[in-house]
């Protein structure tokens, strides 16, 4: 039997939070990968490149097992195709978000270590098909958040039937 959660209030904003970490993540990626292929491989590349490995291989692989139990399986279970369909295409993009990490991952380790064995130009490559995905599967995802939760749906659906709704 599966047992099935419902996210919370506070499962909902912990999300809307972590999706603005995850963006701040992926924006610190797209400069360091300039600075790899530009060969700047100094000390800072070295500290910038140990704390987004850190992120995305902790944080992103927690996020991703909450979500799955969570959002997109309250997504699932809604009934709507549209959402079904989301739900599913969300669950794809997190397999095809963890392959790429697992192509670039080692390469930011070595970067972190200070290694040198690293192409620039096929980190660059690495890291712009991560970017690519990860802010497409965010901008499919976040407008999804509330779907799932009736209180802001019927929030906005009240204040139309009332005449306060912009």
């Amino acid at each position: 039997m599966k047992v099935r959660v419902k996210p919370t209030d506070a499962d909902l904003a912990q999300l809307d939070a972590y999706h603005a970490q995850v963006r701040g993540h992926l924006d610190r990626l797209a400069m360091l990968a300039t600075r790899v292929e530009n060969e700047q491989l100094d000390a800072e590349t070295r500290a910038e490149a140990c704390a987004i490995e850190a992120f995305f291989s902790g944080s992103m692989q927690d996020h991703h097992r909450m979500e799955e139990g969570t959002v997109l399986q309250a997504l699932l279970d809604s009934g709507n195709a549209e959402r079904v369909t989301a739900a599913r295409t969300l669950q794809q993009d997190h397999g095809w978000i963890e392959q790429n990490w697992i192509e670039i991952g080692p390469q930011l380790r070595a970067i972190a270590q200070g290694n040198h064995w690293i192409d620039p130009s096929e980190f660059m490559h690495g890291a712009e098909v991560f970017l690519e995905l990860c802010y497409a599967h965010t901008a499919l995802e976040e407008p999804l958040i509330p779907a799932h939760h009736p209180a802001p749906k019927d929030a906005v659906a009240s204040a139309q039937a009332a005449g306060t709704a912009p």
